[in-house]
């Protein structure tokens, strides 16, 4: 397929987005929707970020059609996308140029002076919605693109001056290897996507390829408390941040960590072996300590004051869907969280269980085949802290069936170690199962990267259907 720079030509007016309604894609099309471009996109299925995006002035199709397609000027896929994608096939025929996400998202960073970019396994969304606030809180005036929506942008994209991008940089089919940081940060590494990656190693030496795309005059902010972060810093030229909470030769850390009654931290911060202030989180859990520290690493290095860094954090409330409190109900408090590798549900539950003393009722959804079989084992020694496990089927997103994995063995193997799992397949029975057995006083928590936190809303809205 023909790539393009789409800021190379003033041919290009309208985009069309395959896939749409991604979180990814429905920042960039809301980004080039802003920046005077027509904008269009297509997607199998409406949602909550396809309704937005209609309201914002963004036709979407909902399926995928040759049809969509005609009057576009540069055709924006997925590496979810196949070759044989009705759309793509059109585009090619009709000679319309076409741009992978990634491939977009680097071309539009080279726009600004100074790109900010988050990487790794788990924490990017949180991360860089921390970093995007207290940009914010200093009048930074960033431009802003995030996994996640923030309530404080109302969505998961801003448009800003062009001094400095924010941006989450994933390591899926090596994409962020398409930025051109001034800060890249590396917040963990871990084995994931399955589907992509066949070893720990092929993932390490993707997040070398990101590291060496760091200006030359940039900074490198990584976590020395991951095994994996640390181990591939010896090999990099490029200036080194380190932060951590066990590691106290890191560059920032942080000692004296209590947590209140909903489980957040306050701490002192050190730097370089002194301490700086005390910091108060509006988030909770440990991971958003380390979190908290590598944002403020990068606003350090862009040079703000450390007040503002204060307040940006004790403002930052979390980004949706991260231990997001949905509402309550008959005294039953119902929680969502993206979570969906083992390590993520682990610290989620985790933090959960630190403020919760009632009983919690973990719904869970696992996302893809390839992920659940892969980390199968480690999926069921994650729940420790869940009381009760519901385990609904498998979100296959850009998956098939390959028939070799379900869901119920998963909860089986729940139950083999230990703690307690059922299977329910369906939203609407998961539903009328909690409805039956959970007690005021209870926590539900919604969990996992696709639909789940449906059962949630319909849990609060005594629907079953």
């Amino acid at each position: 397929m023909e790539e393009i720079s789409i800021f190379e030509t003033s041919q290009i007016k309208h985009l069309h987005f395959i896939g749409i309604g991604g979180i990814s894609m429905s920042g960039l099309a809301q980004i080039m929707l802003d920046s005077n471009y027509t904008v269009s996109g297509s997607d199998i299925k409406k949602s909550d970020i396809t309704e937005k995006l209609e309201k914002k002035g963004i036709k979407v199709y909902i399926s995928h059609s040759e049809d969509n397609v005609k009057e576009a000027d540069l055709v924006v896929y997925t590496a979810a996308v196949k070759e044989n994608n009705p759309e793509l096939l059109k585009a090619k025929q009709l000679k319309i140029p076409t741009i992978e996400r990634s491939v977009l998202l680097g071309e539009l960073s080279k726009n600004y002076d100074l790109n900010i970019a988050v990487s790794g396994t788990h924490g990017k969304t949180t991360t860089t919605s921390m970093i995007a606030t207290i940009l914010l809180e200093a009048s930074f005036d960033p431009t802003i693109h995030i996994g996640g929506e923030l309530n404080l942008i109302d969505g998961t994209t801003k448009m800003g001056g062009n001094k400095y991008f924010v941006t989450e940089a994933c390591e899926y089919n090596e994409g962020f290897v398409k930025l051109d940081p001034y800060i890249g940060l590396i917040l963990n590494i871990e084995n994931e996507h399955p589907d992509f990656f066949q070893n720990i190693e092929e993932i390490k030496n993707t997040f070398i390829k990101f590291a060496l795309q760091i200006s030359k005059n940039g900074y490198l902010i990584a976590c020395i408390d991951d095994y994996n972060t640390a181990s591939i810093l010896k090999e990099l030229p490029c200036n080194v941040i380190t932060y951590g909470i066990k590691s106290k030769n890191a560059d920032w850390t942080a000692s004296n960590i209590k947590f209140n009654d909903k489980g957040c931290a306050s701490f002192n911060l050190v730097k370089n072996n002194t301490m700086i202030t005390n910091i108060n989180l509006n988030v909770p859990g440990l991971h958003n300590v380390s979190n908290s520290l590598a944002a403020i690493s990068a606003a350090d290095v862009l040079g703000c004051d450390v007040e503002y860094i204060k307040q940006g954090l004790l403002k930052f409330s979390g980004a949706n869907r991260r231990l997001e409190i949905k509402g309550v109900i008959n005294d039953i408090k119902v929680i969502d969280d993206y979570a969906h590798h083992p390590s993520e549900i682990k610290v989620t539950l985790n933090a959960a269980r630190n403020f919760c003393d009632s009983t919690i009722w973990c719904v869970f959804q696992p996302h893809t085949y390839s992920r659940t079989k892969a980390f199968l084992d480690d999926f069921s020694e994650s729940f420790s802290d869940a009381d009760i496990t519901i385990v609904s089927d498998i979100y296959a997103a850009r998956e098939q069936d390959p028939g070799d994995i379900h869901s119920s063995t998963l909860s089986n193997k729940i139950n083999l170690v230990g703690n307690k799992s059922t299977y329910i397949s369906d939203f609407a029975s998961i539903v009328k199962y909690l409805q039956h057995n959970v007690s005021p006083g209870d926590v539900i928590i919604t969990m996992g990267a696709g639909d789940i936190y449906n059962v949630g809303e319909m849990f609060l809205n005594n629907k079953t259907n």
